[in-house]
């Protein structure tokens, strides 16, 4: 897959690992976001490995992120998305989402999921829909499976 750096003013969205700060990552991801609040750094660690990722910078500080689970054929599922926010409403959310949704690799997917308690607006700018049909969908969700594993 080919690197993206895309450049808008002060700001840079990045596909390249080697500039993540994965302890910027963590820590947002595990005291700010609902989705997974505790999570341990190794976790976090084999989620980006295993992940197309797209880091938000300005200049080489980490201010965004967002992970993309997908084979690159049939399937995507966005999540971990965010703004510091005290970079909020300068627009790099949109950047971000659209960014993502005009990656090359990851066109002509048949299904696009994520999951989101307060972003859904963001989101259908890009098409994004409720699901239409939800007594098809299953899920096996622990939210305390950290506490339960011994992390704390």
């Amino acid at each position: 897959m080919t690197v993206i750096n895309i450049y808008k003013e002060a700001f840079c969205i990045s596909t390249e690992k080697s500039k993540l700060d994965v302890d910027a990552i963590h820590k947002f991801l595990s005291t700010k976001a609902y989705w997974c609040i505790n999570i341990p750094k190794e976790k976090m660690l084999t989620s980006i490995q295993n992940s197309l990722c797209f880091g938000v910078y300005e200049d080489k500080k980490q201010i965004g992120f967002a992970r993309i689970i997908t084979d690159y054929s049939t399937i995507a599922y966005l999540g971990d998305v965010y703004i510091l926010e005290a970079y909020r409403g300068k627009g790099l959310s949109k950047w971000l989402i659209s960014t993502i949704m005009d990656c090359p690799s990851l066109q002509g997917l048949r299904r696009w999921i994520l999951l989101t308690g307060d972003a859904h607006e963001l989101y259908r700018k890009y098409g994004w829909t409720d699901i239409v049909d939800p007594s098809k969908w299953m899920e096996l969700h622990n939210k305390n499976v950290y506490k339960e594993i011994g992390i704390d």
